[in-house]
């Protein structure tokens, strides 16, 4: 069998919407064109958007671009090179790690050059075959490939039930009796908040369990940093238990705007990964250009609540407005904001409607999110409220919203998914025939 055939007409689960649908560029890799912010071009229409994690506008802010193009012309793309252990340290990267361990309050931190990649380094690094994962149902992606990687070492790994103390209680009793046989230790894995649904995880809660169970804790914080907390230090610190997070991990795409990543926690730890995680000791260290730049995102975030302030009074009156017109956002306590679609007798095909008609007619861009992105069964909206948006725009976006909401109880969707669908019969009777 030649080994691209199963390849070449099969996009896999989350790439078959796409095909179904003559979705590429459209649903799937659609290219958003113009100045970052809420402002945008798509397929040549001005569009309001709400599909970037810029959560604090920093994207696009002119004192980040200064000092972005500056450090570019004075460091270039390269400097440094090679992998930080061998000839890539420099004293700017051990500067921005001490910067971001004292914003989380560990005593040290460790520049990843992609969140990714580098959380699922770290994971395979803190544990070996000896040891237990104990994971959160809804954990990312990143973090499930690092649970992967345990498993191909022969470690053992339970799954609790979604932001659920009890069933992670349950899971730690049977960790404990399997780590006790095998001599290895216990490694509890969730997020501070979680990426699709915007809930934020029990952390506060988890830490109470250390009284009962010996475990450590790693957080995946990507959502959270920046956005939650009293100083934007993170969910465990909205929680009050930012101490009993043991591994603190959060990217730099999201409110940071930026490439990299980092994770924190005590220094001898830090330092044992630092020369462990071999997705950073094989690879080139973070561009220079990317250290000066964090750090000055970070001095913006750490110096000002003005930014973070001006999110969340977006994220209030969006919120407030969608509940208010009918739409189900769930239990979202963080600015994710996803609007749950349900009983759509036309599935995919009618959401996918749906979104067109917000895009095409009403200009406004928002990300449509079905399985394996979310459990099955779920079809969601996802909208993104950052700084950058103004009042207006969210007052906009409600007036769409509300004609949406008209058009759904019509059933104004259900005849395009009609059509979506035999459109759909129709290529796949083609591509069978070639």
């Amino acid at each position: 069998m030649d080994l691209f055939e199963k390849l070449r007409n099969n996009l896999g689960p989350i790439g078959s919407p796409a095909r179904d649908f003559n979705g590429h560029h459209y649903f799937a890799f659609p290219k958003l064109e113009g100045e970052l912010g809420p402002h945008m071009r798509f397929r040549g229409k001005e569009v309001l958007n709400w599909s970037l994690n810029n959560y604090l506008g920093l994207a696009n802010h002119p004192e980040i671009r200064k000092v972005d193009a500056e450090a570019s012309k004075q460091w270039g793309l390269a400097y440094p090179m090679g992998a930080r252990m061998m000839s890539g340290n420099s004293d700017l990267h051990e500067q921005f790690e001490k910067e971001l361990a004292q914003f989380v309050g560990k005593e040290d931190a460790f520049l990843l050059n992609y969140g990714y990649q580098g959380v699922m380094s770290a994971i395979e690094a803190v544990v070996d075959h000896r040891d237990v994962i104990v994971y959160d149902a809804e954990c990312h992606a990143c973090l499930i490939d690092g649970i992967r990687l345990h498993k191909a070492k022969m470690g053992e790994y339970y799954k609790f039930n979604h932001n659920d103390i009890d069933s992670l209680d349950k899971n730690l009793q049977r960790a404990t009796k399997k780590a006790a046989e095998k001599g290895g230790g216990i490694l509890v894995i969730t997020e501070g908040v979680f990426g699709m649904s915007g809930k934020v995880g029990s952390l506060d809660k988890i830490v109470a369990l250390k009284e009962k169970y010996e475990f450590k804790l790693l957080v995946d914080d990507a959502h959270g940093f920046g956005t939650m907390g009293k100083t934007g230090a993170g969910v465990g610190e909205m929680l009050g238990c930012q101490d009993g997070i043991d591994l603190y991990f959060s990217t730099f795409a999201k409110s940071m705007a930026a490439i990299g990543a980092f994770i924190a926690a005590d220094h001898d730890i830090i330092m044992y990964l630092k020369y462990n995680m071999r997705s950073q000791t094989y690879a080139k260290a973070l561009p220079m250009p990317y250290v000066v730049g964090g750090m000055k995102r970070l001095e913006m975030i750490r110096n000002s609540s003005e930014f973070r302030d001006k999110l969340w009074e977006n994220v209030r009156a969006l919120q407030s407005g969608l509940r208010e017109r009918g739409f189900d956002i769930g239990d979202t306590q963080s600015p994710v904001t996803p609007v749950f679609l349900h009983n759509l007798e036309g599935g995919v095909p009618e959401v996918a409607a749906l979104t067109k008609d917000l895009r095409e007619n009403m200009g406004v861009f928002c990300s449509i999110v079905v399985y394996p992105v979310v459990p099955k069964g779920t079809i969601m909206l996802r909208i993104i409220p950052t700084a950058s948006h103004s009042l207006e725009d969210v007052e906009y976006t409600l007036n769409a919203f509300s004609l949406v909401g008209e058009r759904l109880q019509k059933g104004y969707y259900k005849k395009f998914a009609a059509e979506i669908a035999q459109k759909t019969l129709q290529v796949s009777a083609e591509a069978a025939t070639e």
